[in-house]
């Protein structure tokens, strides 16, 4: 029998409670889904940071962790067969050892691989790759019917481009088909450089992304006047192995994963105010004293910082914090950037973590989040002023004809989502034929509206 739970996002808001059910075979599951009449929601790792893995409890939340077997690998071509519920950490202690990398990589290796194809996952790599699902082959999705049906591109591509990006909400993926990338060492050369203002990094990007694999940038939100936007830029490819030191050529494939240290209770509310980040990120930037550096770095420094810290959540005190993240075309990116810079630094919430990206041509999901353009990405504290924040934000983005991150997104309304996403009727026919009743939903479909 399903038991009820208290269950977040990992913005920790909101929390609702739901039943939950974690079946342990996907013959369970099936069974689950063809007995059941109620609403139903797979749930991954929860980490997705806002309301995307809830629903309340009139319906069953279905806890997919379990569901985690590795199937099958083809050294050849490099694809690795595997259940919805397996972690690209895992994934990464299996494979790196044997020279293979998953091909796009957010900035947590805990989220799943059923999750990573319902939010079509992005990573530093998009302005030359695009998001994961270019790397899928196939996927099986359980729909309301009970059936298993394969998707691909080619075969039911309407329903395959309508999951990858669907929130969950076609229908359960129960299995994945992924090409991982070949990689020669567990390293990657990283280049680091300092920009000064936010014209300062966009030059350093159109000069420097060309070159490398991957790009990114730690940008100083609550930096102003003539330093507004300033960032640290970084670089970096896969090492191959006359890039390593002597010691790292001893084991050019060996793979430790970074776990530094644990949070195991809330900081107080309000540590983290905008007097103390900016203070930190003046400490954080002035650390770096060359404006140019090279460094041959480990997997998990250059993608994954933050797992270093278990449940980092917790810094942000019991009331937890919303990520916004929002991507605007490339001919509005600059203007749009400071005017959403401006917006957070008037309104006094702070922003520990931003994240700056450039971002490649649309993906082929129907609900895909990227478009051709900057992609920023702010952690803000849950204070009063919060909602007033967020709704400026929102309709800043809408008139630069940007998008909100659905699987960062809590308070998004439902006019304002049809704007930003305008395929939405052509994925709803697909959510008709698959779904008429409306079986996969959750509390993020019904605060936005998303019916058949």
């Amino acid at each position: 029998m399903p038991k009820k739970t208290l269950l977040s996002g990992w913005g920790r808001h909101p929390t609702v409670e739901s039943r939950v059910s974690r079946p342990e075979k996907r013959v369970t599951l099936q069974s689950l889904i063809e007995q059941n009449g109620a609403p139903v929601l797979a749930r991954g790792a929860g980490r997705s940071y806002g309301d995307a893995s809830l629903l309340n409890n009139e319906g069953t939340t279905l806890l997919t962790d379990r569901l985690d077997r590795m199937l099958a690998f083809d050294p050849d071509t490099g694809v690795l067969r595997a259940e919805a519920g397996v972690r690209l950490r895992e994934i990464l202690e299996v494979f790196v050892p044997q020279g293979w990398f998953v091909p796009v990589t957010p900035g947590t290796k805990e989220v799943t691989l059923g999750g990573a194809l319902a939010f079509d996952i992005h990573g530093k790599n998009h302005h030359r790759d695009g998001g994961i699902s270019n790397f899928v082959h196939e996927i099986e999705l359980l729909t309301a019917d009970g059936k298993i049906r394969t998707c691909s591109p080619d075969q039911n591509g309407k329903l395959f481009w309508a999951t990858v990006s669907g929130a969950g909400l076609t229908g359960i993926i129960t299995e994945v088909a992924l090409e991982l990338r070949p990689i020669e060492t567990a390293y990657v050369a990283e280049r680091t450089l300092k920009a000064d203002d936010l014209d300062d990094a966009f030059a350093l990007f159109e000069e420097h992304e060309p070159d490398y694999l991957y790009s990114v940038a730690w940008i100083d939100c609550l930096a102003s006047g003539g330093s507004l936007g300033r960032s640290h830029l970084m670089f970096g490819h896969h090492a191959e192995p006359n890039e390593l030191s002597a010691k790292q050529r001893q084991d050019p494939l060996g793979y430790e994963p970074d776990h530094l240290a644990s949070l195991p209770f809330d900081l107080p509310e309000g540590i983290l105010n905008e007097h103390t980040v900016k203070a930190f990120n003046k400490l954080y930037y002035a650390r770096q004293r060359k404006r140019d550096k090279r460094a041959v770095v480990g997997i998990d420094p250059f993608f994954y910082p933050l797992d270093a810290i278990s449940d980092w959540n917790r810094m942000y005190g019991e009331s937890g914090f919303v990520q916004f993240q929002c991507v605007l075309p490339m001919e509005e990116s600059y203007d749009g950037l400071k005017e959403i810079l401006a917006e957070v630094q008037e309104s006094g919430l702070a922003s520990f973590l931003a994240v700056l990206k450039r971002m490649g041509p649309p993906d082929g999901g129907l609900l895909t989040f990227p478009m051709r353009g900057y992609t920023l990405a702010l952690d803000i504290p849950r204070r009063e002023g919060l909602e007033d924040l967020l709704r400026d934000l929102h309709e800043t983005v809408a008139r630069r004809e940007g998008r909100v991150y659905l699987a960062k997104d809590a308070y998004l309304r439902p006019e304002t989502f049809r704007d930003m996403y305008p395929a939405l009727e052509e994925w709803l026919e697909v959510k008709r034929r698959v779904d008429p009743k409306n079986r996969f939903t959750s509390a993020q479909a019904q605060r936005l509206g998303i019916e058949p």
